[in-house]
């Protein structure tokens, strides 16, 4: 028999509710990018029904400026990969479906257009080589390995903190060579780049100001270092000594190096946290895991598809087009929901189960596609796999052991907390 656990039956509530909601709400009231939706993890029946009625949705009725939704795999690729009819420059709003706050608009690669989007991009590639993730990854082993040893049993303690968090910023500071007794503001730094106003990651306007001009200040020192130093194999250094980027502007290269610290932290944090929580809700899945290891090669890349660590990425139409038969104007905001695109039926079968030894599960939409694929992702991949071998060596199993609370966000899709316990 089974039997819901009050947490479960919860849950099971609370999807009901959003799904007669989600059904009784006219169309033109739709505003998919609702944070409160994301934070409360009842966002699935509204993408649902966007892919069945209308998978191009135009809303106007957002506290911000109009937007169209794009929620189907195939109209996400072609946005995706067509950047010279959608752009991503921050100039016209950049990539996330609010334009950024004034002053903070430093532009990175990853909004901007080409040329300058490949030749700022190549200048951080040679980090994430064959070569060099090999090296890393004995260094992933040991510290996963650290991390996980000194957790307690039988005792109910946060995942996000204690494995998530530290070993992530560990990485981050390893690939920025970044002071180690110091490696958690850039943690914060992360955070706060990304949060918005109602979060409570920060209590003001000002205090996100003071402290992103305090990265600003550090990094701009660590940056002077590298410059007049002899080039070194971590990502400053790399920019501070290649023709397309040591002679960027202050704010080009604050940009890129938040958006290799989100990029660093925000995707495997989550995603890991996500693989623990999957794994508990799915238990057939995780006894399936136990007794066949070798399935974490098939299991990352699901896993990295079930949470969606981005949930989406904005374009700006440069000129007037069509996509699935809506036109689209000059100038208009489209934004790809690879959260929906990641469940589309037509695209992935049984998109809303989580298996573990799916046939292809590299069938997914969480690192982009085209010039903007994202280019930490095989370092992702790799942290989450040797994670998983050193949990599976480890421990029966990891209990989840309550809710967990998710962050107030519709672009970050992630997690402040998640209790679990190992038990002895």
């Amino acid at each position: 028999m089974n039997i819901q656990t009050p947490v479960e039956t919860d849950k099971a509530e609370r999807l009901q509710r959003a799904r007669e909601e989600a059904y009784s709400t006219p169309l033109k009231e739709f505003h998919p990018g609702a944070p409160r939706l994301f934070q409360d993890d009842t966002l699935w029946p509204w993408f649902e029904r966007l892919r069945k009625e209308e998978p191009v949705h135009y809303c106007t009725s957002a506290p911000i400026e109009p937007y169209w939704s794009v929620v189907k795999y195939n109209d996400i690729m072609h946005v995706d990969t067509n950047h010279g009819i959608f752009s991503s420059d921050a100039r016209l709003g950049g990539i996330n479906i609010r334009d950024a706050p004034e002053g903070y608009d430093w532009p990175s690669f990853i909004a901007m257009d080409q040329p300058r989007h490949s030749a700022q991009r190549k200048t951080v590639s040679p980090m994430f080589t064959p070569t060099h993730l090999d090296e890393l990854a004995k260094l992933i082993r040991q510290r996963s390995a650290k991390v996980l040893d000194n957790l307690p049993r039988n005792e109910t303690f946060n995942f996000v903190e204690r494995v998530s968090i530290e070993l992530t910023t560990q990485m981050l500071a390893t690939l920025f060579d970044f002071p180690w007794e110091e490696r958690r503001k850039l943690t914060r730094w992360s955070d706060v780049s990304t949060a918005l106003p109602k979060s409570g990651i920060v209590e003001s306007a000002a205090q996100r100001r003071n402290e992103m001009d305090e990265c600003y200040a550090y990094m701009s020192r660590l940056w002077n270092e590298r410059v007049n130093a002899e080039p070194r194999a971590d990502l400053l250094s790399l920019m501070a000594h290649n023709d397309a980027t040591r002679d960027m502007d202050a704010d080009n290269l604050m940009g890129n190096i938040i958006l290799l610290i989100v990029g660093g932290n925000d995707t495997t944090r989550n995603t890991m946290t996500g693989s623990v929580l999957a794994l508990n809700e799915n238990p057939e899945q995780y006894a399936k895991l136990r007794a066949n290891p070798a399935l974490i090669d098939s299991m990352v890349p699901e896993v990295i598809r079930w949470q969606t660590p981005l949930a989406h990425m904005r374009r700006t139409a440069l000129v007037d087009t069509e996509i699935g038969g809506k036109e689209i104007r000059k100038g208009d905001r489209v934004v790809m929901w690879y959260v929906s695109g990641n469940r589309d039926e037509d695209a992935i079968e049984r998109p809303d189960e989580f298996i573990i030894d799916r046939p292809r599960p590299r069938t997914h939409l969480s690192f982009g596609f085209g010039i903007h694929r994202c280019v930490g992702m095989r370092l992702a991949e790799l942290q989450l796999r040797i994670v998983w071998e050193e949990m599976l060596r480890r421990f029966d199993r990891i209990e989840v052991v309550g809710e967990p609370k998710r962050i107030y966000s519709s672009f970050i899709k992630g997690y402040e907390s998640l209790p679990v316990r190992i038990p002895s």
